[in-house]
């Protein structure tokens, strides 16, 4: 594996980033390796590479593209495996034939592009048919729109019903998944217990509020589970999470510099006023008629 580390710069990720954008990326690949075991796999807009390495130790095969050609060749280098190759190729013109692969993912790669629609025919093409497209992009009022945000990278980004208009055309079997990185407390089976059922979850908002049942969160992101056919049975949820909890070692660095940082306000404070009560005092020593100091 090669020691060298691509550049990040806000539009290609890199598995070098830390905090929220990783939890994001990976996550998605995670989820991707449910469908992808001995299958042929394309990994479309694959950037770095990483990625396509996670899904070919499951896959039979894996493809990963890319239109950049100094990032493929990084691929290559890093990645080198069996059962994984990268080309240089543009996303929306694929040059593989018809009915090549049985999953095709995508990740953070339409709201890139102007040409959506030759984007998704293209991917249906290339599906055998029973395969399986999962695919995502930013919600565009999360992410941009109540975020007062502007990503310079971004062509065309969608509300969640432009993403189903799209998608819709070309298959008639769609799960739609929501995905934004949450603070929970979670409990699960430490056992592992035999035929347990199905994930619970709830929410609430603030200090004494009623407790409803689902996840009632605006996505930042969709990820959508596409075919031609009947999907197969998929998780109402998803969990993905680093053991080393980086977030929370980046939260606690944080809270303690601003502990600390509070703490020498208010030493620095003390002696402010204290340098201010030996004016006053000095003051009123030098002119015992006026005991106000003048500014």
């Amino acid at each position: 594996m090669s020691d060298d580390v691509l550049a990040f710069t806000g539009e290609r990720f890199t598995p070098e980033c830390v905090r929220e954008i990783w939890y994001e990326h990976w996550h998605r690949y995670a989820f991707a390796r449910l469908f992808a075991a001995g299958k042929r796999v394309l990994d479309a807009a694959c950037g770095e590479g990483y990625g396509s390495a996670l899904l070919a130790d499951v896959a039979a095969q894996v493809v990963g593209i890319d239109i950049d050609a100094a990032t493929i060749a990084h691929a290559r280098a890093r990645y080198a495996r069996p059962r994984l190759d990268y080309a240089c190729m543009d996303a929306t013109r694929l040059d593989f034939p018809d009915y090549a692969f049985d999953l095709v993912v995508s990740f953070e790669t339409l709201e890139h592009l102007a040409a959506q629609e030759r984007l998704l025919a293209g991917f249906a093409r290339v599906l055998s048919e029973d395969g399986v497209l999962v695919i995502s992009s930013p919600d565009k009022r999360t992410y941009s729109e109540l975020a007062g945000f502007h990503n310079q990278f971004h062509a065309r980004e969608l509300y969640r019903e432009e993403l189903l208009a799209l998608l819709k055309p070309h298959f008639s079997h769609i799960r739609l998944y929501g995905q934004k990185l949450l603070f929970q407390s979670v409990l699960w089976d430490v056992e592992r217990s035999a035929g347990a059922g199905q994930a619970e979850v709830s929410s609430a908002s603030g200090h004494g509020a009623a407790i409803a049942a689902g996840l009632d969160y605006a996505p930042m992101y969709y990820v959508a589970v596409c075919a031609r056919r009947e999907l197969p049975g998929l998780p109402a949820l998803s969990l993905f999470g680093d053991r080393e909890e980086s977030v929370y070692t980046h939260y606690n660095h944080e809270i303690r510099k601003n502990m600390s940082a509070g703490a020498r306000i208010a030493e620095l404070e003390g002696e402010l006023a204290q340098l201010r009560a030996r004016l006053r005092a000095n003051a009123d020593a030098a002119d015992p008629r006026d005991g106000r100091l003048t500014e």
